[in-house]
């Protein structure tokens, strides 16, 4: 079971900063509940932040907002991008995913102008 929650700016900065220790607001945080290959857990969404982000990217608002939850999930499953490589597999996943549901690569440079 996964919930998805959304949040202001306020919230998301606490809770950036209590769990992650980065004092400011960030577009989703996963909170895995069970491990790999359960699939239990909460991710947190900052529609203020995510939309920012969108905009700024020249992306729309639903492709961002897929990407996220997509990017919580794979989180929730235990990947993760603390190192190149698995920065690397994490993103092929994204990428592979994103395209079955029919958006466009997250990362394409042409797509973020």
């Amino acid at each position: 079971m996964v919930t998805i929650r959304f949040v202001d700016v306020d919230e998301g900065r606490r809770l950036n900063r209590d769990y992650r220790g980065k004092d400011t607001a960030t577009n989703v945080l996963s909170f895995p509940y069970a491990p790999p290959p359960e699939m239990a857990g909460d991710l947190v969404l900052c529609p203020t932040v995510a939309l920012a982000e969108a905009s700024a990217q020249g992306k729309t608002g639903q492709a961002h907002f897929a990407h996220l939850v997509v990017h919580g999930m794979l989180h929730l499953q235990g990947y993760d991008h603390e190192t190149d490589a698995d920065a690397a597999s994490m993103e092929e996943q994204e990428r592979g995913i994103l395209a079955r549901l029919g958006y466009p690569d997250p990362y394409s440079v042409a797509d973020a102008a």
